[in-house]
């Protein structure tokens, strides 16, 4: 009998943990590039518009920030900033992943322009 409760009790918990991992194989990352519309600090959100429609992102603890390669928090980022976001939908709500500042394109220009030798 006690063999028998100990297999059904190891099949009910296999059962649910390839559940779970199931669930977690579905998870898709998606990407948006666009320019940051709003941002809600105590509400750990932002607003990214793309040409026709925005998107609100909701972000947390594990949501990495990067601004000229370094690791910032939410409140870094600016309303204007160009910014690429890899998010998944999870439970209706776009979750942020990650949040890369891109640096505008004249900053881009003049960062990499060749410096004139010295005589």
């Amino acid at each position: 009998m006690k063999k028998t409760i100990v297999l059904f009790s190891v099949f009910i918990v296999s059962i649910l943990f390839s559940s779970s991992l199931i669930a977690a194989e579905k998870i898709k990352i998606k990407l948006i590039a666009g320019e940051v519309a709003a941002i809600d600090a105590a509400a750990n959100s932002m607003t990214v518009k793309k040409r026709l429609n925005d998107l609100i992102l909701t972000t947390n603890e594990k949501t990495l920030v990067i601004i000229n390669k370094a690791h910032k928090q939410l409140i870094d980022v600016k309303v204007g900033d160009k910014v690429r976001v890899k998010y998944s939908d999870i439970e209706g709500k776009a979750i942020a992943r990650s949040i890369e500042v891109t640096p505008p394109k004249n900053e881009a220009v003049v960062n990499s322009a060749p410096t004139a030798p010295k005589k």
